[in-house]
């Protein structure tokens, strides 16, 4: 679809946001949204008709790519048959969802229990688990992020917790394996391992294993940096949870379905989890939809006790029908070996030959098309480019880098000091490969502030 400019709109489309929409995670008057006209596969537009290469698939949302017609005729087709109906009653669309996600979980993952979006996704698995156990407490990693609701934003390890943290919510925070900025000190990925390993299970005794109903972890952390695990951590935190009793939650809101090469990031480390939460991924983010993907030891807890949970628009036959046409087209055009064949020929070896290139990059880390670029003022001592939680003047420099992208026609993933490469699944090459051309222009304004 060519863009076709019309300022006109754009402005009275602009006027109506500033006037009446209220935007999360802003201070309202601080901030200028681009009034978006159109958007198809890995590109949206404005109403100037700038074109933009969306490198952040919405909010890591959009893997198959934005107006895919087998999708958007699949919500027609179910919004002409049947467009809205209560939970409580099998309706084919939602059955079908449930029973394509089963088919692609690990393990024996084969209730799903269906949300609005991941937020509620981690709220539902952390009370199964609580239930399930009969304890109160919930282990959770620093460097995380699991959601905006009560119990999952006390989960979350980043500063949006702060002002939402009521300390009371039974959440008790550890550290996660990330080698480069170890908090254990560490010199090797196995030796981060053993090290987090180890803490996890001295956080525990200290804790009381017997109060401890959950272990949550992302699979692969998202916002937080997409720090992939040393091989055997998952594996050993599996292990430390059956020893214990412990339910062991995987999120996979971000990770899931084909974001990292396969269905599930759990499987590039052969482990499953009692409870997996998924969403975005899952129909693209064409209509909200998100999901718990339950163990047969936690659905049996539930066989005959009522499970104290629901939603009035759980398992919504438009999100359930979108999450159908994804889940097919996925496997009619191959979109999850796609994605890991463009991380593993195109992103993965354009973004480290960036690095060899440009002193602002302290690290490349990823697999698929879930990427980051630790930015950093000086390699050797790996100060970011901007400090913790940096904001106003402090972060110059990242809003320099950012405006620098926008300017190569590239919408770029920033957060703090890092920049997120996560196209859509399905992006083409000559896509990616226009992407690593305007990051490699932007990133020079990023090597401006090397020390």
């Amino acid at each position: 679809m060519t863009p076709q400019p019309n300022p006109q709109v754009g402005a009275a489309v602009k006027a109506a946001d500033r006037a009446h929409v209220f935007h999360s995670w802003s201070a309202q008057e601080l901030i200028d949204p681009l009034a978006v006209a159109g958007a198809e596969g890995s590109y949206f537009w404005d109403y100037e008709g700038k074109r933009y290469l969306d490198f952040t698939s919405g909010l890591v949302f959009t893997n198959i790519g934005y107006q895919h017609p087998k999708v958007v005729a699949a919500i027609q087709e179910q919004a002409g048959a049947l467009t809205t109906f209560a939970p409580a009653f099998a309706i084919e669309a939602r059955s079908e969802a449930a029973r394509l996600i089963a088919e692609r979980t690990p393990g024996d993952l084969d209730k799903i229990f269906f949300t609005n979006g991941g937020a509620e996704a981690v709220e539902n698995a952390t009370r199964m688990a609580r239930l399930h156990t009969g304890r109160p407490k919930v282990l959770s990693a620093y460097r995380s992020y699991h959601g905006a609701t009560s119990t999952a934003i006390n989960l979350t390890g980043d500063p949006r917790r702060w002002p939402n943290d009521i300390g009371a919510a039974g959440v008790v925070h550890f550290w996660a394996p990330f080698l480069y900025r170890s908090p254990f000190h560490s010199d090797s990925e196995r030796q981060e391992c053993e090290r987090a390993l180890q803490h996890l299970e001295d956080t525990i005794a200290f804790e009381g294993p017997g109060t401890i109903a959950a272990v949550i972890l992302e699979t692969i952390p998202g916002t937080a940096g997409i720090m992939t695990p040393p091989e055997g951590y998952l594996a050993g935190v599996r292990e430390i949870c059956d020893r214990y009793g412990i339910v062991f939650v995987l999120d996979e809101v971000m990770a899931g379905f084909g974001r990292t090469g396969t269905w599930f990031a759990a499987d590039h480390y052969g482990v499953t989890p009692d409870l997996i939460t998924f969403a975005k991924g899952v129909n693209s983010g064409y209509v909200p939809l998100g999901g718990v993907a339950i163990s047969g030891a936690i659905a049996e807890t539930f066989a005959t006790r009522p499970y104290p949970g629901g939603l009035t628009y759980s398992g919504h036959p438009l999100a359930c029908a979108a999450a159908v046409a994804t889940i097919n087209v996925m496997e009619e055009e191959g979109i999850v070996e796609q994605a890991a064949r463009i991380g593993e020929t195109v992103l993965g070896p354009g973004l480290r030959e960036l690095a060899e290139r440009h002193p602002s990059v302290g690290e490349v880390r990823g697999t698929g098309v879930f990427w980051a670029l630790e930015l950093v003022k000086d390699r050797e001592t790996r100060e970011p480019l901007v400090p913790y939680n940096a904001a106003g003047a402090a972060n110059a420099p990242m809003a320099a880098f950012g405006a620098a992208a926008k300017a190569q026609g590239l919408w770029p993933f920033i957060n703090m000091n890092r920049t997120h490469v996560v196209p859509p699944c399905n992006i083409t090459e000559a896509e990616a490969k226009e992407g690593l051309a305007a990051l490699d222009e932007a990133l020079s304004v990023a090597d401006e502030h090397v020390a």
